[in-house]
């Protein structure tokens, strides 16, 4: 059984993940502080991945990196190619998990008590500082529901992925889309097989998430 799907389904859920992460969490935070129009506008446009089909996202991928677009014939320059590359997966992957990061923080930071930032400012205590030693600890648990919830996106992501980087063996082939191969190709068991990889690692994601969150009355 060649494992390359597995281990290119989860660099590419990892790397992607670690991006949303980061991005999501400041995206979310400044779009928290806006006023409720600007808010509104900004918020329909990051959102916009969650409810498109997969294969809609894809295609616009394809029309700002495609090989013969300008963005795309522009990175080619450097060597960058999306388009048929394993990293071009992490892309794909981020666009698609975004959302729930981003819409899962935002929800973390306007629940926060704006108070205590109050009463760390009248102690001289720094914006740097209050952001992540008070504010990030207290929306600890909204950050690790939207780092799960990305993560599994990006693992189980298809649409966009098949249409961007495809299914080549040893080379961009991941789990979604080797289930997929094999089911067209008629090898049921080898699908099959895929699958319940797939339902494994999802299972142990929830497991971990369970273990990791605090008992009742501990924080």
């Amino acid at each position: 059984m060649d494992l390359f799907p597995l281990w290119n389904s989860l660099r590419i859920a990892v790397v992607s993940t670690i991006i949303v992460f980061f991005i999501g969490i400041f995206a979310a935070y400044y779009v928290s502080r806006l006023s409720r129009i600007i808010k509104g506008i900004i918020d329909a446009l990051f959102t916009l991945p969650l409810v498109l089909p997969p294969t809609v996202c894809g295609y616009f991928l394809l029309l700002l990196f495609g090989n013969r677009r300008p963005l795309g014939m522009f990175l080619a320059q450097f060597g960058i190619r999306f388009v048929m590359t394993w990293y071009g997966g992490i892309l794909t992957a981020a666009v698609v998990a975004f959302p729930l990061m981003y819409r899962t923080a935002r929800g973390a930071f306007e629940s926060f008590d704006e108070t205590l930032v109050d009463a760390a400012k009248t102690l001289g205590v720094g914006n740097i500082v209050i952001f992540w030693r008070i504010r990030m600890p207290i929306c600890r648990q909204g950050m690790l529901a939207g780092t799960v919830l990305a993560f599994a996106r990006a693992l189980g992501e298809y649409g966009a992925t098949s249409m961007l980087i495809g299914y080549t063996p040893r080379r961009t082939a991941t789990i979604p889309t080797t289930v997929y191969h094999f089911w067209r190709t008629g090898n049921d068991s080898a699908a099959l097989k895929w699958v319940l990889v797939s339902i494994s690692i999802s299972a142990l994601v929830l497991v971990a998430v369970n273990l990791l969150q605090p008992k009742p009355g501990r924080q």
